[in-house]
């Protein structure tokens, strides 16, 4: 019965049908383990271990538990008992792997080599947290050691009595009493006595117990109860009763002093009495020393030694690490991409009179925000404008940059060959368009509501209704029956034209033929006013619509010419031509940067084009003032910050830029820099209607005025003509009494 064995192997009962222990499995301290990386939401580790069995069996069983509840051992590392060193460079192990949680599986012994190559290699705090398998003496490092030491934790197996649960005390307490009477010089005070010193008296009362309880059922009690078979070999003797002796192990219950003692017939371990404690390395009052922070049981899992238990983790922090890498102390290379307004080079002038290019913008802002909340070092670049959008992600892979940041959406293409972080930008495409002209002055655009040939045939209609009603009303009405022809002619064209647009006239036909003609010209009135009013109202409201198309389904469905699009080359807007529009056909106006983009449709080189809608609406809202947006976005994505492939601070760039999302940080740089408008705005369109809409109309009724007067005119020449002449008379009358 062991107090001490813990190798997974040897819980198998059908292998070793003769052996027990006390002391808990590695199984159950792999469980433990697991259970605890659970409470922190720790996801991965690195496990260093001795190479021999206890090193090899522990590994095994941890890597096995860890699988089983989808936890990753990210990589195995090996010291070498023998030459008493890691086989592998630590420092590059562990800083080029994702995971800063490390499991450090071996023998007290060696312990101390191992954190001492960590101290070396500079792989402990803050930036790594080691669990132990056992708590050494860490006195011999200096202060500033000390320093890197402090949130180590060790989980090692303990009694009941750490975790205030039921043991033997009488048992305890009478077995401390004889300690104290035979060997008082070697006994401790009773909170120092070492846990494997009351496993190893609880394996001894458990064969005491049950050798006791073999021979109370002894039938014969005149023999001895505990018989060998003869042999002059000490190895070739074996007790004559072991399987009921076995028995009596497997069906024996009693509590120990370090817990309930109980084992069944499938495995060798203790069925109930496993318990474990973390300690924490921290330092209090210039001291440093291993506290007990948390324990454990079968039944509770993980839990909080005492209510005053704090762990305080690497870098003295109260926060759990979030267990992999962080970017605290990192100097970080970071490109970043001139794009009014993510990013705009200004020059400022300093205290000493020297010119300074200065970099301000969305994207400058968020890197101090990132730089506060994570505590990188950064360095940053301005690459050059030379470097189109698809090239960035080669400038990460060849190790030119450590990151990227800038308006560079997260497309599949890209995110093939790079990884992005967290979104830094809603985006989507937006339309962008010169703004057009007011509406052309159409003198007959009152006219347009109907076709040439219906106007030709409305006045054919006109005209042979006028004279179906000279011939159907002159001789039966009075006013048409005195007048001349011509009259007679102007007064039927004059009832036809009103009864035509709804208007009447002054007589009245008294015909039976008359009536039904004139029902003729209502119903034409009817029909034709009301098509003519709203087919005028249909264009009218159509010659508002300055732009030539109304969104990108317009342009899909070719209502600009394709070569007249402008597109920026090697951008997500050229991937999206390609699959969405022209089916892999680059048939478009190529752009090289946006300069040129709104040169040329300021120039009427091209007639749209698309861009980011962020930067599209600062652009159209502050620089260039005569270009427009049109419809809805579209293509909507986002923008992230480009990283190399499974790089090692992904997790903690992400987890932060989402921090400053949930926070609405995001959203106050968003409103610093997009909701700026500096150009005044354009009249709002009025759904009134315009003098040089109908301005045609308003000539046409002036000619007709002017004709009108003439006629006027016409008729009273003679009236004029003979008032003229008395006027002469009299002025020559008054000449001649002047004279005289």
């Amino acid at each position: 019965i062991s107090h001490a064995a813990t190798d997974p192997d040897l819980s198998d009962r059908n292998a070793y049908p003769a052996f027990y222990r006390t002391v808990p499995s590695d199984n159950t301290a792999a469980l433990a383990i697991v259970k605890l990386f659970i409470r922190f939401n720790w996801t991965s580790c690195i496990i260093i271990y001795q190479n021999d069995a206890y090193g090899f069996g522990g590994v095994k069983v941890i890597t096995e538990a860890f699988i089983h509840n989808d936890l990753i051992v990210a990589d195995k590392l090996i010291f070498d008992i023998t030459t008493q060193s890691m086989r592998d460079n630590l420092k590059n192990a562990l800083t080029s792997s994702s995971t800063r949680i490390i499991i450090l599986w071996t023998e007290s012994t060696y312990t101390s080599s191992v954190l001492q190559d960590a101290l070396y290699s500079d792989v402990l705090g803050p930036h790594f947290t080691w669990i132990l398998s056992s708590t050494v003496s860490l006195n011999s490092f200096n202060t500033i050691s000390n320093e890197k030491l402090i949130g180590i934790l060790t989980i090692e197996p303990t009694t009941g009595n750490t975790l205030h649960t039921s043991i033997n005390t009488t048992l305890l307490n009478a077995a401390y009493n004889i300690w104290k009477q035979y060997e008082p010089e070697t006994f401790p005070n009773s909170k120092n006595v070492d846990d494997y010193a009351l496993f190893a008296f609880d394996a001894t009362w458990t064969l005491i117990q049950s050798l006791k309880e073999f021979c109370s059922k002894t039938i014969n009690s005149s023999s001895t109860c505990i018989s060998f078979s003869n042999s002059s070999s000490c190895f070739d003797r074996y007790f004559l009763d072991s399987n009921l002796f076995f028995d009596t192990i497997n069906n024996i219950t009693f509590l120990g002093v370090s817990g309930p003692i109980q084992f069944n017939i499938n495995v060798t371990d203790r069925i109930n009495g496993s318990y474990y404690v973390v300690k924490n390395y921290q330092s209090s009052l210039n001291r440093q020393n291993f506290v007990a922070v948390l324990k454990y049981s079968n039944h509770d899992g993980w839990q909080e030694y005492s209510e005053t238990s704090t762990i305080i983790w690497p870098g003295n922090s109260l926060i759990p690490p979030t267990g992999g890498a962080k970017l605290t102390g990192v100097k970080l290379r970071i490109g970043i991409i001139e794009s009014v307004p993510f990013t705009i080079v200004t020059t400022v002038t300093n205290e000493f009179g020297q010119k300074l290019t200065k970099l301000i913008g969305y994207i400058p802002d968020l890197i101090d925000l990132l730089q506060n909340k994570m505590g990188f070092i950064p360095n940053i670049e301005l690459i050059s404008s030379n470097i189109t959008y698809s090239l960035l992600g080669q400038l990460v892979e060849n190790r030119d940059y450590d990151i990227i940041i800038g308006d560079v959406t997260v497309t599949a293409t890209r995110r093939a060959k790079i990884d992005f972080s967290q979104p830094i930008f809603d985006n989507s495409l937006r339309i962008v368009m010169r703004q057009t002209s007011d509406v052309d002055i159409d003198l007959f655009a009152f006219l347009n509501p109907f076709t040439r040939d219906l106007w030709l045939l409305i006045v054919g209609i006109t005209i042979f209704a006028s004279i179906l009603i000279c011939l159907l009303e002159r001789e039966k009405n009075r006013k048409l029956r005195k007048q001349s022809i011509i009259n007679l002619c102007v007064m039927s064209m004059w009832y036809t034209f009103g009864n035509l647009v709804g208007y009447g006239v002054e007589f009245h036909v008294r015909t039976t033929a008359g009536r039904l003609l004139t029902a003729g010209l209502y119903i034409l009135c009817l029909v034709l006013v009301a098509s003519y009013t709203a087919n005028l109202a249909s264009d009218l409201t159509i010659s508002k619509s300055k732009n030539i198309i109304s969104g990108i389904d317009d342009i899909k469905s070719g209502k600009i010419s394709f070569n007249r699009i402008g597109i920026l080359v090697g951008t997500a807007s050229e991937e999206y031509y390609l699959k969405e529009i022209s089916s892999y056909s680059r048939n478009y106006y190529p752009l090289k940067s946006r300069e040129e983009m709104y040169n040329s449709l300021l120039n009427n080189l091209i007639d749209v084009s698309f861009h980011d809608a962020g930067v599209a609406e600062y652009i159209t809202n502050n620089v260039y003032c005569n270009v427009t947006l049109i419809g809805e976005g579209f293509d909507k994505g986002a923008f992230g910050i480009i990283t190399p492939k499974q790089w090692l601070y992904g997790q903690d760039l992400d987890v932060n830029i989402l921090s400053l999302k949930e926070s609405g940080y995001l959203d106050i740089l968003r409103r610093k820099w997009f909701q700026v408008k500096r150009c005044s705005n354009p009249s709002v369109t009025s759904t009134a209607i315009g003098i040089e809409v109908l301005s045609g109309l308003f000539i046409i009724f002036g000619v007709i005025c002017v004709l009108s007067l003439l006629l006027f005119l016409w008729k009273k020449r003679k009236v004029l003509c003979k008032k003229s002449k008395q006027l002469k008379d009299d002025l020559e009358s008054i000449s001649d009494i002047s004279h005289h």
